[in-house]
């Protein structure tokens, strides 16, 4: 059953993009407005297929420009952040070469940017800093790679010197901070019941697992529940420097990681951050 669960689900995902694939890029070609929104609406229908369950808490930030700063578990981060708010997401520049998922991270108008090369670093944030201006939504992983999904890296700062730009408000002729809000992704659930430490490694894809083999055993094991968590967003006038911010970042998705893997929600008085209601939601729904 096993076996056929996951080429059921590999033959739909890999059908279902095809499809969509040429549609996007006559979207992006020719600056149609569904462009942006046709891959939010397709990765709930992938996390429905696969069978993820989305547990949303607290709120993604809606009153401007705001890049998102996420810690990065698996692959499956993807669809799970992209089918709760329309965005697109900063990748290190090797993907952009993989067979079939680069073509994919392309069409998501992803941001491609040379890690290692520091000497880019400048680039890579004017290039950040120009998609948010110019109205997007982007995600950094700044990990900078992906974790066993039992802890957060240690996020590193780089990229945050982006958050020292600010956004012009041509509406109310200013100049905004531009806000940053901290997401934590954890693996919780698997088949309704928690799920451990021996079940998470099949979900989480790091160090040098390969890909399609990986996809192969997360299509098998499934379903699975996931907890996505929003943060309070700050901007970098709050928190001093571009370090600061990383820690304050990599401090909340430590917390919602923890939290989320043992299944207690703490009071809002924490950290001073605001919470909302639980909002349990099947992507699709």
């Amino acid at each position: 059953m096993a076996t056929a669960r996951a080429a059921t689900l590999l033959a739909g995902f890999i059908l279902s993009a095809l499809l969509l694939m040429p549609v996007q890029w006559l979207g992006l070609k020719f600056g149609f407005s569904y462009a942006r929104l046709l891959p939010n609406r397709y990765h709930r229908f992938l996390c429905l297929l696969i069978g993820i369950k989305v547990v949303k808490r607290g709120k993604p930030y809606e009153k401007g420009a705001c890049l998102v700063a996420a810690n990065h578990t698996s692959w499956l981060d993807i669809p799970i952040v992209a089918s709760l708010t329309p965005c697109s997401f900063v990748a290190k520049s090797e993907v952009a070469g993989w067979p079939f998922f680069g073509t994919l991270a392309k069409l998501q108008r992803t941001v491609f940017v040379e890690r290692e090369r520091r000497t880019r670093t400048a680039h890579s944030r004017n290039e950040i800093h120009a998609r948010i201006a110019a109205g997007d939504r982007l995600v950094l992983f700044p990990e900078g790679t992906s974790s066993d999904g039992n802890r957060v890296l240690s996020f590193k700062s780089a990229l945050m010197s982006v958050a020292q730009l600010t956004i012009v408000n041509g509406e109310e002729d200013r100049e905004d901070d531009l806000v940053v809000q901290p997401v934590s992704v954890a693996y919780t659930g698997l088949y309704g019941m928690p799920m451990g430490r021996y079940h998470r490694p099949f979900f989480a894809w790091y160090g040098d697992m390969e890909l399609f083999p990986h996809l192969w055993e997360a299509f098998k094991t499934g379903p699975i529940e996931v907890t996505v968590e929003y943060h309070r967003p700050v901007t970098i006038r709050e928190i001093g420097n571009r370090k600061a911010l990383a820690a304050y970042c990599e401090a909340c998705c430590r917390r919602g990681v923890a939290e989320a893997l043992i299944g207690r929600w703490e009071e809002p008085e924490r950290a001073g951050e605001p919470r909302a209601r639980a909002e349990p939601r099947v992507a699709g729904a």
